[in-house]
């Protein structure tokens, strides 16, 4: 059986999350995109692993302008959405939807998962059980709608529905507080939603965060994986028996405003 891989998370920036995977059994590590250049190489620096590959979720600077430096100190590779272009700096290989890309002995199906962007991407381990989701899919949240109507982003984050509870998945940014506090205001009775936000505020206040999370808590507290809750529906004035997607566009344009 394949070892677990081994991970590192670290905030860059002001609230972008850094993120390494490294396959203990050849070696092999990739960084989750490079919003900053300073706080990847001193993870690099810290845990003695060599950067082999840069995952890129989407071209959005708070992703990307970090690589240049990155890949000069450490010669990786870097892997980013086809439908990026040029917006990438220094693109090795450029991916779609139903792509591979292996890092070391570990594999990702590339997904592409607009909405927050057009050429935005998700990277699924499965064997490795965790997802990385960029902009789409956050801890209690999902990405604000940018290039798209937001029945785009809607149907990327179905893209998740089928995914193992135990499924770590790992998004770009940490607004996990903010998120909560407006899960809370669109379903106050979730009780496993309160105690989530007891969570986000401990480890707020000792300096943690709460990426990964799982897909089993998200399941149950995050408001736009969530949308055929009657309660959700009523907190958005729609009847409760609204459909889905109908929901989620009115969530987040109350999100917008929130």
């Amino acid at each position: 059986m394949a070892a677990e891989p081994e991970i590192r998370t670290f905030l860059c920036r002001s609230d972008n999350i850094g993120v390494l995977i490294r396959d203990p059994a050849t070696g092999a590590c990739a960084a989750i995109d490079v919003p900053e250049a300073g706080p990847v190489l001193k993870a690099l620096d810290e845990t003695g692993w060599r950067l082999t590959d840069i995952l890129v979720t989407h071209r959005h600077g708070d992703h990307v302008e970090g690589i240049p430096e990155v890949k000069r100190a450490t010669g990786a590779r870097v892997v980013a959405p086809a439908k990026a272009g040029d917006a990438v700096p220094q693109v090795d290989l450029a991916v779609r939807e139903g792509d591979t890309v292996r890092v070391g002995d570990l594999a990702a199906q590339v997904w592409e998962t607009p909405g927050h962007c057009a050429d935005h991407v998700t990277y699924w381990f499965s064997k490795a059980g965790l997802v990385c989701a960029g902009d789409t899919l956050f801890t209690l949240g999902c990405g604000r709608v940018m290039e798209s109507p937001p029945e785009t982003l809607y149907r990327s984050l179905r893209r998740f529905d089928d995914l193992p509870e135990s499924t770590q998945v790992f998004s770009g940014h940490d607004y996990v507080l903010a998120n909560a506090r407006f899960a809370l205001a669109a379903e106050p009775d979730n009780a496993a939603l309160k105690a989530r936000f007891a969570e986000a505020e401990a480890a707020k206040a000792e300096g943690r965060f709460l990426v990964p999370s799982t897909m089993g808590a998200e399941r149950a507290t995050n408001p736009f994986l969530r949308c055929t809750v009657p309660a959700l529906a009523k907190s958005v004035d729609l009847p409760p028996e609204s459909d889905a997607e109908i929901v989620f566009v009115a969530l987040r344009a109350w999100k917008n405003r929130f």
